[in-house]
């Protein structure tokens, strides 16, 4: 049981670097530092887009608008957090001793 905790915990970890990774990419097509029209970047954003974006919606919908602020990642990633450190690592905790 204590396998399948750590590999919840390495999924969230992973999640959370897909995060930033599309976070950073968004960045990066919007102040024209990567060309949004090549093929190659937007399959990988269209595929980031469609990892994060099931988890990001409703954030978005509940927080207020920031106008062209999206801090819906950051809100996300706390929650990430959250759910690493506390729920999966007391849990991890309580089956170990």
């Amino acid at each position: 049981m204590i396998r399948l905790i750590d590999f919840l915990i390495y999924l969230v970890q992973l999640y959370m670097y897909i995060v930033i990774a599309s976070v950073i990419l968004s960045w990066l097509m919007a102040f024209g530092v990567v060309n949004p029209y090549n093929r190659v970047v937007r399959s990988i954003a269209q595929a980031l887009q469609a990892v994060t974006e099931p988890l990001l919606a409703p954030i978005r919908r509940i927080m207020p608008d920031l106008g062209a602020i999206d801090i819906s990642p950051i809100v996300l990633l706390l929650a990430c957090i959250f759910v690493q450190g506390v729920v999966l690592g007391n849990l991890r905790e309580m089956l170990s001793g």
